[in-house]
């Protein structure tokens, strides 16, 4: 039977320029942070892009994504969903209640897709913008990883992504934006800080930013993401690749 190369999962080793061997050490590492432990290896990357396995293996799956800061669906990879809630080795998508924050109680399960918008004073132009993207959100113990979805961007092929941590009800972290070759910026990246808090509902997360504009100086300005949705399904996706509406 012919199998389709897995080309999402080739395209994001590539383009960390990471051999097949660094890639299978990399998953190796990050299910040993996580607390998953795996015995990945290059022969297992191979058949992995060629399409040889297109079902990932709960520990292979949860590294993964720890790795990444993708959703497996995202790297190319089918998902079964098991009676059991975990299959046993396969990986589950189920919605899960979102209990109101506690500064004192266990980190919250908050993955799923949330809208990030942010201003920023542009000197250049002499006014506030907004940046808005639709944005991918796991959660690994209490640590949180964002990612822009494709094309879900006000600015086209702007690329976001924050790694935070969670504190109680205090998010603390730091974030990049590669912005589009065709636009105002030419495809400056600019990184930096963020500080927020989330708030009781759990589904609204705000706060400031922190970063370096082009003329050296230091600037700040308002951020916050908003819960859309808690299923990170290849249909969810989809959906939400897209502009968001102002």
């Amino acid at each position: 039977m012919e199998t389709t190369p897995n080309t999402a999962l080739r395209a994001w080793r590539v383009s960390r320029r990471l051999s097949q061997d660094a890639m299978a050490r990399a998953v190796q590492e990050a299910g040993a942070r996580i607390g998953e432990p795996n015995d990945a290896s290059k022969r297992l990357i191979q058949r992995w892009e060629t399409g040889a396995t297109r079902q990932c293996r709960y520990a292979y799956a949860k590294a993964l994504e720890a790795m990444t800061g993708l959703p497996i669906e995202m790297l190319g990879f089918s998902v079964r969903v098991m009676p059991d809630g975990r299959g046993g080795h396969d990986v589950v998508r189920e919605a899960q209640p979102r209990p109101v924050a506690d500064a004192h109680a266990a980190p919250s399960p908050y993955g799923g897709i949330w809208l990030s918008r942010y201003q920023y004073f542009s000197s250049g132009r002499e006014g506030t913008f907004e940046g808005r993207h639709y944005v991918v959100l796991l959660q690994h113990d209490s640590r949180l990883t964002v990612r822009s979805l494709p094309g879900a961007s006000s600015n086209p092929d702007s690329n976001l992504s924050m790694d935070l941590a969670i504190d109680g009800n205090v998010v603390t972290g730091t974030w990049r934006e590669e912005t589009s070759k065709e636009g105002y910026y030419r495809g400056a990246v600019y990184h930096g800080a963020v500080q927020m808090l989330i708030e009781p509902t759990g589904r609204r997360i705000t706060g400031k930013w922190v970063g370096f504009g082009r003329d050296m100086d230091v600037n700040t300005g308002p951020w916050e993401l908003v819960f859309q949705d808690a299923s990170t399904s290849q249909t969810s996706i989809q959906d939400y690749s897209r502009p968001p509406e102002e």
